[in-house]
């Protein structure tokens, strides 16, 4: 899950779904703005699923099609989260601030 939670800006939120024996690779699953990111955000709250912030990626998350994989140029950024992801401890709830 990434959003954006830039102060003055509308919220903005894309997930992100990948199974590596069906997908080359990560999906977008879900995607929006305003009040649809606060259900997407808030639906990951209710299934522990890690928030991290990302506001050039989630820009470019929210330009693909539900279901298509992520765009090439995407992929650096998003095999940093998940690999950031993966170093959390699963109980340690939700994960902000990944820029900087």
């Amino acid at each position: 899950m990434t959003v954006d939670r830039e102060k003055g800006d509308i919220k903005k939120a894309a997930a992100l779904r990948y199974d590596k024996k069906t997908d080359s690779a990560p999906r977008v699953i879900a995607s929006g703005r305003g009040w649809i990111a606060e259900k997407i955000i808030d639906e990951a709250r209710k299934r522990g699923i890690p928030l991290v912030e990302d506001s050039l990626l989630v820009s470019v998350l929210l330009g693909v099609n539900l279901g298509e994989e992520i765009p090439e140029e995407a992929y650096l950024a998003v095999a940093r989260i998940l690999v950031f992801l993966s170093k959390i401890d699963s109980a340690g709830g939700e994960v902000l601030g990944k820029d900087g």
